[in-house]
């Protein structure tokens, strides 16, 4: 069975706190990794989650402020002392190319792995595959940040009463689905549109369009909440959300489940970015993110 499924490895914002490590994030889509913004600390909170070098195939770094890619160094050179036996992707902005190779080449090391370097340099499609298709946007932030989106193809769903009706049963089943047509009934006929699943990875931005496009219709968004609505003002000149934004993101894109992240030091209770998610309209799946916990990708609509 495929398993879809975000872990988080950190949560804090800036600087780590005796609770929350450096930002990190691996989203598992079947049987590939994506592990989103690896900060310092990343390798060990990786070994901490059951999360091995080997289930890593790609990386999207959002921008290179110290909290998301400081942990690159660490994780690169962990890929390659493990022997990684499949080649894996890093995406990052086209714009830090230096501090990306200045990360990579931080300290001696023998290379083992296939590492192709695919940075971003303008909002589109960064890759297709069998799975899904990555996009990346550009955010709101002083250094140049995208985001990112997955969205996995739609396809058909075979529909038992509708293929017994017909008659249509064992290998004719796989027929008809790859001909669309079988002694006279259609593939329309026998099954449905399934629509497929949407995940988006948002951190250090203001609101913009970029953001509202990554979420728009997703499963599942992660994005930044660095601030609670009272410092709003903080919030706009750095760069970052506020709770109450980050709700609306998802309430106006029309999420399933929310999962807030990315926590400025100066709060200590978790529950108020709760309440302020809520009380900004947001009625889907919530989850204030914690270090080394699980989040399901949604079950997909009935």
């Amino acid at each position: 069975m495929s398993v879809r499924e975000l872990v988080v490895l950190g949560t804090a914002s800036q600087v780590p706190t005796r609770h929350r490590n450096h930002n990190g994030y691996l989203l598992r889509w079947d049987g590939e990794g994506i592990l989103f913004d690896p900060g310092e600390g990343t390798q060990r909170q990786m070994l901490r989650a059951g999360v091995a070098a080997h289930d890593i195939d790609r990386i999207c770094v959002t921008h290179f402020h110290g909290d998301h890619s400081l942990g690159l160094a660490g994780v690169i050179q962990r890929i390659n002392l493990d022997r990684v036996p499949h080649p894996v992707t890093a995406h990052y902005p086209a714009s830090g190319q230096r501090f990306f190779d200045r990360l990579r080449y931080s300290t001696a090391y023998r290379e083992t792995v296939e590492l192709t370097e695919a940075p971003v340099a303008a909002d589109g499609t960064l890759a297709t595959t069998a799975a899904y298709t990555l996009e990346g946007r550009r955010l709101s932030h002083p250094v140049e940040s995208y985001g990112y989106r997955l969205t996995e193809p739609d396809r058909r769903r075979m529909l038992p009463a509708k293929l017994a009706g017909h008659g249509i049963a064992g290998s004719d089943v796989g027929r008809i689905q790859r001909d669309g047509v079988l002694r006279g009934v259609t593939l329309d006929q026998v099954s449905e549109p399934r629509r497929g699943q949407r995940f988006a990875f948002v951190m250090d931005t203001r609101l913009c369009d970029g953001a509202f496009a990554l979420a728009e219709g997703c499963d599942m968004l992660v994005i930044e909440s660095t601030f609670l609505d009272e410092d709003g003002q903080l919030a706009a000149d750095h760069g970052h959300l506020t709770a109450g934004q980050a709700a609306r993101v998802a309430k106006e894109s029309r999420v399933r489940h929310l999962v807030l992240t990315h926590f400025s030091q100066r709060y200590h209770d978790p529950q108020l970015f709760e309440d302020q998610a809520r009380a900004a309209g947001f009625e889907g799946e919530l989850t204030i993110a914690q270090d080394l916990i699980t989040v399901p990708v949604p079950t997909r609509h009935p």
